[in-house]
């Protein structure tokens, strides 16, 4: 690819993947703005699709657009770009998360990282949240330790969950679903970004379709978006009877390393569909911090969570809706 062929189409398949990636309740909080002078793609926060009662600090937010980040990076060397990638070029505005400067042609770099990052691309379309059973089969070991590998190349930390830790875990993923539905203010957010597809047209938010069964034992670890008031009829299955989960921490906790820990997380996420291993979240209790710090390993752990991801063999999930790139894109000269 030619510097030449660098155009406004190009950068809007750049921005189309990178805003296939997951955020908190798919609320998709990021807006970028592309200038063809300096071939600069900035990514910004779009706070106004922040969570104040879930997420106060913005911390699940960064997350989200630091997966975004993820595939924009992976989108790039996919078109043979290599993005100079600054995390929080402006200090004092707090809303510019990233700038990744966009190089094309013969002087652009073919290294083993940029081959890695291509190689994830088929990844994109294919990655779905699945909130389904997943069957009893153990992930291989070879497969998990390609996952933390891909957690540790973007400076983050991975581990699979084993008991008693395990146990204690999911014990606090079920106290703070209770705790969510018994605070109004989450519910009530939560609620605003659940979609019921016989009276919507859904862009964003988490759509009906997607919700999946309630789990027969009641000891399912996906977000119940149904809340309180649960449709009659919904589904009732069994879930796997021991969930398999990691935990992904990073050493500091600020807003830098929440861009780096959702990057790591995208990253894992397309190293797992590639691998056909489908993946759910089970963040409540990293949205407690008086259970944040509980879900650190008490005799191993280190740093700081930020997310549970749930893995196994199973459906890989529906797609769910996304905002139109005009929403999202902004092209300058």
């Amino acid at each position: 690819m030619s510097a030449q062929t660098l155009t406004d189409t190009v950068v809007a398949d750049l921005v189309a993947d990178a805003a296939a990636a997951p955020s908190m309740h798919n609320a998709q909080p990021w807006l970028f703005r592309y200038t063809r002078g300096d071939r600069t793609l900035a990514l910004r926060a779009d706070f106004e699709r922040a969570m104040p009662a879930a997420d106060p600090t913005t911390r699940a937010l960064h997350v989200g657009c630091g997966a975004a980040l993820l595939n924009l990076r992976v989108s790039a060397a996919h078109h043979g770009l290599a993005a100079a990638t600054t995390l929080l070029p402006a200090p004092s505005d707090p809303a510019f998360l990233a700038a990744a400067r966009l190089d094309a042609g013969p002087d652009a770099p073919r290294d083993r990282a940029g081959e890695a990052l291509r190689a994830l691309h088929p990844a994109i379309a294919d990655r779905h949240t699945s909130r389904y059973p997943f069957d009893e089969q153990p992930i291989p070991d070879e497969v998990r330790a390609r996952l933390v590998s891909a957690a540790r190349t973007e400076g983050a930390d991975l581990a699979f969950l084993v008991p008693p830790h395990l146990e204690t875990v999911l014990d606090l993923i079920r106290d703070a679903e209770g705790y969510d539905r018994g605070d109004p203010a989450r519910e009530a957010e939560q609620e605003h970004w659940t979609r019921f597809t016989k009276t919507d047209a859904p862009v964003d938010g988490i759509p009906d379709y997607a919700f999946g069964p309630r789990d027969a034992s009641e000891r399912a670890t996906n977000r119940d978006f149904t809340g309180t008031g649960a449709p009659a009829g919904r589904a009732r299955v069994l879930f796997e009877r021991r969930p398999q989960l990691a935990l992904l921490s990073t050493a500091d906790d600020r807003p830098a390393d929440w861009l780096r820990a959702g990057q790591a997380l995208e990253r894992v996420l397309l190293t797992a569909t590639l691998d056909s291993v489908s993946t759910s979240f089970a963040t409540q209790p990293v949205e407690w911090p008086d259970l944040r710090w509980v879900l650190r390993d008490p005799v191993h752990g280190t740093g700081n969570p930020q997310m549970i991801i749930r893995m196994g063999y199973g459906p890989t999930g529906p797609r769910t809706p996304r905002r139109r790139l005009d929403r999202v894109l902004t092209i300058e000269p």
